[in-house]
């Protein structure tokens, strides 16, 4: 009788198993061209599309999936916002090393939670050219969480993402190299012209004077955006039914962008959210909501009335692009499109943030939760056409909500049906973070350390880990945490929402806390794409931890991981004039610069100069660099043995071939001033400033030094690779021609 009643317990214990559905899906990555913005490009389908396909499973399912890998390049995969095994979390080079070129890999997890993710490579810049896609997983009908009129409602999944025609290669050197293409394209550049017409001269001018570059809302330009694929989609019917007054849908939206917000708004009416990030929430009514780069919100939306169908429009958070799903049958009612953004009163409450020395001051604001975003006051359909009005006493003086009728979702409005506590008795471990970064070498980091430079973060298994973060950059950072669902602290008490994204506004502090309860290696990073790849990140790391089996050689994955923000960018420049030839070569990484400019004379005063400099950035705003440099110069009819430097030192700058020591500090107008030491002695002072914006297309240039040289230019930008050019040189004197970037 013992006997047989073990045995019938241990099938007992072993009947869920056995019941476990697995669900099998086999994704072929491979190379492919599309022509989404009027030229055919490179992108990268899975099973023959983009985006990838939908895998759908349920609560309890075992997911099997085969990545095979028909590219010419390493890929991987991520289920962003799972709860699984560390080994099937996707990141190449720290959870498994990635899938080699011809090789199939197995992906293999119970699905113990239920909602709307999404996955997407995390090779590189890959997810920029199609590898993402929706996860969507389902509550079991007998869930006790399932909610009646929602959870039953007719589904679509959406995946928002951009399309840029460019190589997200070039696009990531480009932002390394402070190229301002993407302004002129989108039409934002804030040059003095454009701020004296507007009334903002001294606005722009203080913005200089403070060492900021112009204000940006989207580092890229994109030619497109897509929804499901397409700008623009009718959906007239789900299922074979077709759709009709009165009907309600449930949108399980992920944010796929690369580096893009997207605004959501519907011209049937009120926008429910019923969910974000893969967890329930307590139904709110918005006007509109904010998305971050990969976050999901599931939304319920109407149809008002027949013959109608209503536009669910999605806009960049610049404003330049949309994309469009019109739901119903009948004439397409579009929604209004947002006003242009005022970017020079955007830049005026910059600079009273900005302090000289490059911190933020937060003017005892206690700002969080996105409920006071700074740049409210750029939101004409907010603020109309004056600034809203100001009270030092009122923190909440830029809260939209309270400045408009628009009621847009802020976190604080997010509550979970469930407590949300995490285990009371639970050794607590605080961690904080000051999200940093620099927007003229875009280089993004925590605490002033990129991943390369940062050891891992120790947890033990078993802790509550609270994270606090302030961000004193000047960008929004969605923060992700791998493998975890964090409580964001948002006055909701026990109901605190589960996420797994948190989006930081400058100036913001904001509380997450999760319980320590899945071994591995985990990754925390902003997931802009692009400053990821430029090292604002973290890995957590569990004590005591067993080896993981998929990384047989640790060494070699951490220096493959940490090569992403050790990665040298170049740039070159060479500007072919009737006097002469003249350019520049740099490369750069996250701290280092290596840079040689030359000079080629024509006519009486021909020769050559070249001066090469070897530096490393120091700071958390990167405004001082030494160096070593090697001047090598020789200017045949121009030698002048009796000719002194402003120190009264034999002049060498018409013939020199020696080393030197010296530092670059960028002074207030964004001005950099040189200090050189040769090793003959001499002595060199150099005060100089590029690509001053007079205009949209036009840019000013000078330079003066103690060698009693002097330059002042400018250049007529044609396009991302071409300009205009007219100068005079004290040496080579006047000249007109053209310039050639990369």
């Amino acid at each position: 009788m013992k006997y047989r009643v073990l045995v019938i317990l241990i099938l007992f214990s072993i009947h869920p198993v056995l019941a476990q559905k697995i669900v099998r899906y086999d994704l072929y990555v491979k190379d492919t061209l599309v022509n989404f913005a009027g030229k055919e490009k490179r992108a990268i389908a899975v099973n023959g599309q983009i985006p990838m396909p939908t895998l759908t499973f349920t609560e309890g399912d075992v997911a099997e999936i085969y990545v095979h890998n028909q590219l010419k390049e390493e890929t991987s995969l991520h289920w962003h916002g799972l709860l699984l095994p560390n080994k099937e979390d996707g990141v190449p080079n720290l959870t498994q090393m990635p899938i080699k070129p011809g090789t199939t890999h197995k992906y293999s997890f119970p699905i113990i939670q239920n909602g709307t993710h999404w996955y997407h490579s995390h090779s590189g810049l890959q997810e920029q050219i199609g590898m993402y896609g929706n996860f969507v997983m389902l509550k079991r009908p007998n869930d006790p969480t399932f909610r009646k009129g929602i959870d039953d409602l007719p589904t679509v999944p959406i995946v928002l993402s951009e399309w840029t025609d460019l190589k997200p290669e070039n696009i990531h050197r480009m932002l390394h190299n402070a190229n301002d293409y993407p302004a002129l394209k989108k039409n934002t550049v804030q040059s003095y012209s454009e701020a004296i017409q507007a009334g903002h001269f001294q606005t722009k001018l203080k913005n200089e004077w403070k060492r900021m570059s112009a204000l940006d809302v989207s580092d890229v330009y994109y030619e497109k955006i897509l929804m499901n694929g397409k700008p623009s989609t009718d959906l007239k019917s789900i299922d074979g039914k077709e759709l009709k007054a009165g009907d309600q849908l449930r949108l399980r939206i992920s944010n796929g962008g690369a580096s893009s917000y997207f605004w959501l708004t519907y011209a049937g009416g009120k926008i429910t959210v019923v969910a974000n990030d893969g967890n329930d929430v307590v139904p709110v009514e918005v006007d509109r909501l904010i998305i971050a780069v990969s976050e999901t919100y599931d939304v319920i939306v109407s149809i008002p009335s027949e013959n109608t169908a209503f536009e669910f429009l999605a806009t960049t958070e610049d404003r330049t692009n949309l994309a469009s799903y019109y739901i119903g049958n009948g004439i397409k009612q579009l929604k209004s499109r947002q006003p242009r953004l005022k970017y020079f009163e955007g830049m005026k409450m910059m600079n009273d943030m900005m302090k000289m020395n490059g911190d933020l001051d937060d003017m005892g604001m206690s700002m969080s939760l996105n409920q006071m975003d700074m740049n409210v006051v750029m939101y004409p359909e907010i603020t109309g056409d004056s600034k809203p009005k100001q009270d030092d006493k009122d923190p909440n003086r830029y809260n939209a909500n309270a400045l408009a009728d628009i009621v847009t979702l802020n976190y604080a409005m997010l509550k979970s049906p469930v407590n949300t506590n995490l285990p009371q008795q639970a050794p607590v471990k605080v961690l904080r973070f000051n999200l940093s970064g620099n927007m003229n070498r875009y280089v993004w980091s925590m605490d002033n350390q990129v991943v390369s430079e940062a050891k891992k973060i120790l947890i033990k298994k078993g802790e509550n880990v609270r994270i606090i973060i302030y961000n004193g950059s000047m960008m929004r950072h969605p923060m992700h945490l791998h493998g975890h669902d964090f409580r964001l602290l948002n006055g909701q008490g026990n109901n605190a929402p589960l996420k797994n994204i948190v989006d930081i506004m400058p100036m913001e502090t904001d509380t997450l806390e999760f319980n320590a309860n899945a071994e591995g290696d985990w990754f925390f990073h902003c997931h802009i794409l692009y400053h990821m790849m430029s090292g604002m990140g973290r890995v957590f790391s569990y004590e005591n931890q067993a080896p993981n089996p998929l990384i047989p050689n640790p060494r070699l994955a951490k220096r493959m991981l940490y090569a992403d923000d050790r990665k040298f960018h170049l740039m070159t420049e060479n500007d072919f004039a009737n006097n002469g030839n003249d350019g520049m070569m740099m490369i750069q990484s996250t701290r280092w610069s290596i840079g040689t400019e030359w000079r080629l004379g024509y006519n009486d005063m021909h020769g050559y100069e070249t001066e090469t400099h070897i530096g490393r950035y120091m700071g958390k705003m990167q405004w001082l660099m030494p160096f070593i440099g090697f001047d090598w110069r020789f200017r045949k009819m121009g030698i002048n043995e009796e000719e002194k430097n402003i120190f009264n030192q034999t002049n060498s700058k018409d013939k020199r071939a020696q080393f030197s020591l010296g530092v670059n500090y960028t002074l207030p107008l964004l001005m950099i001033a040189q200090a050189e030491v040769y090793q003959g002695g001499n002595v060199r002072f150099q005060l100089m400033r590029e690509d001053m914006p007079i205009s949209k297309r036009l840019r000013m240039s000078f330079m003066v030094n103690t060698d009693k040289e002097y330059m002042a230019g400018f250049r007529y930008i044609v396009n991302k690779n071409i300009g205009m050019t007219t100068h005079y040189d004290s040496d080579m004197g006047f000249g007109v021609g053209l310039s050639v970037n990369y």
